[in-house]
């Protein structure tokens, strides 16, 4: 079987767009493939955390994910800190990866931002530490989306790089998963924004671990315009907001557009936000009541993170070795 190798940063709340945009389409990968699933704690660090948050969000996350229906039995379950061959794969491809790759990572500029010279070494050379993450497990496929293409790019330059220089066949170059209704969740106050849980305004998400009232309280708020829902996806382009809770709609039904139009169209906004309510209630609900339930019990999250990192260690391990003997590292 083919194995997929995923990561998600414990880096707050979960929210609707980490939902539709990456966990549920994990938990239908598990049918297909050998996944490997991944709170990504060392790239949380890259920008400081306190860390008892980050202790705390790295137990919240793997709580969603089973929560959602990630079957941490059957596959492979963990933090990445707690698999040292991570790490260590990163500084062999530090010294594979070229300068003008990492020069070309836009997400470095959009967090550095105008104060580069001040970011993390780690911001910077985070890209070399996600090839590891996928190259370690010899991860044949990864789950993107259009935010993370050119680090799945990195990786696969980076694995033919390292066989190039050391003559080998060693690392498969990793394919993409595109999911093929992939759903680019907005911020409830900005149609144009993607749904974010660094926005400022609780308002412009809908975490995972909000109960139903606080479910219907924001998308009654949620930003809308004066028209009613039109007949057509085409008049939806000038209309993000009314996009944005249309596409919310369908993702959650597993309905494209035009079907959810076809039912609501001519409706006002306050009707259909009603039935949104009761459609995302009835989907984040059952996930927000077992969230709960398990984050009343850490030392239950903590054993299964601790099998599953196990788990990882005894696929990683090896790799790793055949890497060192690769590089030529003396091991007596």
């Amino acid at each position: 079987m083919q194995r997929i190798f995923s990561g998600v940063q414990p880096t707050g709340n979960l929210h609707l767009g980490n939902y539709l945009g990456a966990i549920r389409n994990w938990v239908r990968l598990q049918h297909d493939y050998e996944c490997i699933f991944c709170m990504v704690d060392m790239h949380a660090i890259t920008l400081w955390q306190d860390p008892k948050d980050l202790l705390h969000n790295t137990r919240e996350v793997a709580a969603g994910m089973i929560a959602a229906g990630v079957d941490s039995e059957k596959h492979v379950l963990f933090n990445q800190s707690m698999v040292p061959a991570h790490a260590q794969l990163a500084w062999v491809f530090n010294c594979v990866a070229r300068i003008g790759w990492l020069n070309r990572m836009t997400q470095f500029k959009d967090k550095a931002g105008k104060h580069k010279e001040n970011a993390s070494v780690g911001l910077y050379a985070y890209p070399n530490l996600m090839s590891a993450d996928i190259l370690v497990y010899k991860a044949t496929h990864v789950p993107v989306g259009e935010d993370q293409k050119q680090h799945l790019e990195l990786a696969r330059d980076t694995a033919q790089k390292f066989n190039s220089d050391y003559g080998v066949e060693f690392f498969p170059l990793p394919e993409p998963i595109i999911p093929g209704a992939a759903r680019r969740v907005m911020s409830l106050r900005d149609g144009t924004k993607k749904m974010s849980k660094s926005d400022e305004s609780d308002y412009s998400r809908i975490n995972m671990t909000d109960d139903a009232d606080t479910i219907a309280l924001k998308i009654r708020k949620a930003k809308t315009d004066p028209h009613p829902l039109p007949e057509t996806v085409g008049a939806l382009e000038e209309r993000p907001e009314a996009d944005n809770l249309v596409g919310i709609f369908a993702a959650l039904s597993d309905l494209e557009k035009a079907a959810v139009l076809e039912r609501f169209a001519g409706q006002p906004f306050s009707q259909f936000k009603q039935e949104l309510t009761d459609l995302a209630v009835s989907v984040l609900g059952p996930i927000n009541a077992e969230m709960k339930r398990l984050m009343a019990e850490p030392d239950h999250i903590d054993a299964v993170l601790r099998r599953g990192a196990e788990r990882a260690d005894a696929i990683a391990a090896p790799i790793l070795r055949e890497v060192y003997d690769i590089v030529g590292f003396l091991r007596p």
